[in-house]
């Protein structure tokens, strides 16, 4: 590896350790290296930043965002966990099942796990500590179940990532179907096992007439993915158009169905979004930035050229990477990890014929592993939040829920047809 990499990637990471903003740190590195090395005018700095965002499927991250407020302020968050806790009814520790279940439903709307975590611990993690929960294991669950939403479309991190490496979106939301399911299914189990053990409650129980009633009211939220993944699959729209489709949508629920917005209300979300958008935004930017300035050292040849000395083993350069994924996402971000690693690793995956469907898939299972893991675990900070705890208190039940997860992954890793199986059969 060249010097100029070297010393683009340690200026990198003592801004990371100093715990300057990533955004600022990746900017920091990169005009400290063309100052150093002269390799560029400054100019291409500014210009490189735009052309990290120059893209019209970029445009989705902030609508879906936008579609996500809506909805949540529509009320449809409350009618996914009315949904939820009529289908689980009072079995044991069925307000944990709850919790995982809503999660993943409410991931369909919203493409982000801390929305998800935020939407769905306001209402469920107070309900759980009223119940007798522990504290520590209901934020670990609700942080897990709510990183689900890095993998089930319309998710923000597919975006990104279909964006960078030039991957139809369509196909990485449908491959994301079935992973997470599975990463639900594998929380879910882990939340009656613990549940039993400790005698924690389950809800009210089982009735048809609720269940019917539930149903129906969370009808125009269950019709959320559907239009987003089937208008994508039979070529109505594209992923950003369908977006802009939800946010029609979560309109006309809203103000002429359910009635709970009101133009104060949407402000009130347009500038959250605008919020949140810009700091996405703002780290994309700098991300493809330093990517830029990876691939002009270079560093993805002499990765690859590394890599195809040691091995000709598919599955251990897979290995390798999810390790070198779980170290970054334990310390960074979900976007800035996928725009600085995605080129980089395309020459590798090109060359050990890995799909890149298959490896997004992988990445962002990393990523929602990454967003529960302290010190900076975004989604189980968020939970802990609202939980009112420090994060220390949930790292034994968590252990659990990583374990669940990375078992997955590794699913995933030997058996690719699981997540590849629906993009074949579907688009």
């Amino acid at each position: 590896m060249s010097t100029g990499a070297l010393f683009l990637m340690g200026v990198f990471a003592v801004t990371v350790v100093i715990d300057m903003p990533i955004a600022f740190g990746l900017v920091l590195s990169c005009l400290a290296y063309l100052a150093v090395y002269d390799s560029a005018p400054m100019m291409v700095a500014a210009q490189q930043y735009v052309v990290g965002l120059d893209s019209f499927t970029l445009l989705a991250i902030p609508l879906f965002i936008l579609a996500a407020q809506l909805m949540n302020g529509a009320g449809l968050t409350q009618r996914i966990v009315r949904l939820c806790a009529a289908i689980v009814g009072d079995i044991k520790g069925g307000l944990a099942v709850v919790a995982v279940l809503a999660c993943l439903m409410f991931g369909a709307l919203s493409g982000s796990g801390v929305a998800d975590v935020v939407a769905i611990g306001s209402l469920l993690l107070p309900a759980m500590a009223r119940s007798g929960y522990d504290k520590g294991f209901s934020c670990a669950l609700v942080g897990s179940a709510g990183a689900t939403s890095t993998i089930i479309p319309p998710s923000i991190v597919l975006i990104v990532y279909g964006t960078i490496t030039d991957t139809s979106v369509g196909k990485l939301f449908v491959a994301g179907i079935i992973p997470g399911i599975l990463l639900g299914l594998s929380l879910i189990g882990v939340a009656i096992w613990q549940s039993r053990k400790h005698n924690w409650a389950g809800g009210q129980p089982f009735s048809w007439p609720e269940l019917r009633a539930a149903a129906v009211d969370a009808l125009p939220a269950l019709m959320v993915p559907v239009l987003i993944i089937g208008g994508i699959r039979f070529g109505i729209f594209t992923a950003t158009e369908a977006a802009s489709s939800a946010i029609i949508y979560a309109l006309l629920i809203g103000f002429f169905w359910y009635r709970t917005l009101s133009l104060k209300s949407l402000w009130d979300n347009l500038k959250s979004t605008g919020e949140s958008s810009a700091s996405i935004l703002l780290i994309i930017g700098a991300s493809g930035l330093f990517a830029w300035v990876l691939v002009a050292e270079q560093v993805p040849q002499a990765l690859s050229t590394l890599l195809v000395d040691w091995t000709d083993s598919k599955i251990a350069v897979l290995l390798l990477l999810t390790v070198v994924l779980l170290l970054l996402g334990t310390f960074m971000e979900a976007i800035p990890v996928i725009i600085i690693v995605a080129p980089v690793v395309m020459p590798v995956l090109a060359h050990y014929n890995i799909d890149p469907v298959h490896f997004g898939i992988l990445l962002s299972i990393n990523m929602a592993i990454g967003a529960n893991t302290p010190p900076v675990g975004v989604d189980l900070m968020a939970a802990c939040k609202i939980g009112g705890i420090n994060m220390m208190q949930t790292l034994r039940p968590l252990s659990w829920m990583m374990l669940a997860m990375t078992a997955v992954m590794l699913l995933l890793t030997f058996v690719p047809e699981l997540v590849l199986f629906l993009p074949r059969h579907v688009q």
